[in-house]
């Protein structure tokens, strides 16, 4: 695709003018692929990630879609990578319209991703007071002992924050290794590798951490690396409408 300017991709996205883009790119506000863009910068509508004041910029398409993805490890969560690593876009090449990621799955988690170029969803699943809940499977080394369970429930402070409580229980004992234990951790707030920390405390080794629901959209029985799209009803339900 032809590149454009990127304050004319504000424009052309509905965000603001011009000229008011040229304002937010010279102030550092806006960023291209991570990095600081700069006045006179080009883009790849097709192939870079644009964002604002953290936040990503969605070119305005007719059709809105949300897609689950059941992201497989080893796939990191972005459009493009300069390094050269597989990527969601990979897996969701073949949608007639140019998607993103709401949110984050580390390279080495699996499991339910939502991706849309609908930037009203994604603001709102995104928005800090947003109160659905994610659900991880989260497969040990071990045996879970009850003062480690204790301490998972309770608030921890993590890279100096202090999280929230995680509702964290039993899932059940792996099956197929006696020696390993599946948790259920329900999560109001997602920190960078959250629950990663929190079972470092406790020295605990994860073997595998599964994002399994986000409040009532459920991943299922969607197969490894595949997507499908959001009903009307799971849509509704994740803008808080009946």
């Amino acid at each position: 695709m032809a590149l454009v300017r990127l304050q004319k991709y504000f424009t052309d996205c509905g965000v603001m003018s011009r000229r008011a883009a040229e304002e937010q790119i010279r102030q550092g506000l806006v960023k291209v692929n991570g990095s600081v863009a700069h006045i006179g910068d080009s883009i790849d509508p097709e192939k870079d990630k644009v964002e604002y004041n953290g936040k990503i910029i969605i070119p305005y398409c007719d059709e809105k879609i949300c897609v689950m993805l059941n992201k497989p490890r080893g796939y990191v969560t972005t459009m493009s990578d300069e390094r050269g690593r597989k990527n969601v876009s990979m897996l969701v090449s073949d949608l007639p319209v140019r998607v993103y990621p709401i949110g984050r799955l580390d390279m080495d988690s699996d499991g339910l991703l939502l991706l849309t170029n609908d930037g009203a969803l994604a603001e709102h699943l995104t928005h800090p007071r947003h109160d659905i809940p994610k659900i991880y499977h989260v497969t040990v080394k071990g045996k879970v002992s009850e003062q480690q369970l204790l301490a998972l429930n309770k608030e921890m402070v993590i890279d100096g924050y202090r999280i929230m409580p995680v509702k964290t229980t039993v899932h059940l004992p792996e099956k197929r290794d006696p020696e390993l234990t599946v948790l259920e951790m329900t999560l109001f707030e997602g920190r960078n590798r959250q629950i990663r920390k929190m079972c470092d405390t406790q020295s605990l080794k994860i073997t595998r951490l599964c994002r399994v629901a986000i409040g009532k959209v459920r991943l299922g029985s969607l197969p490894t690396g595949k997507y499908r799209r959001l009903s009307r009803s799971e849509i509704a339900y994740l803008l808080g409408k009946k």
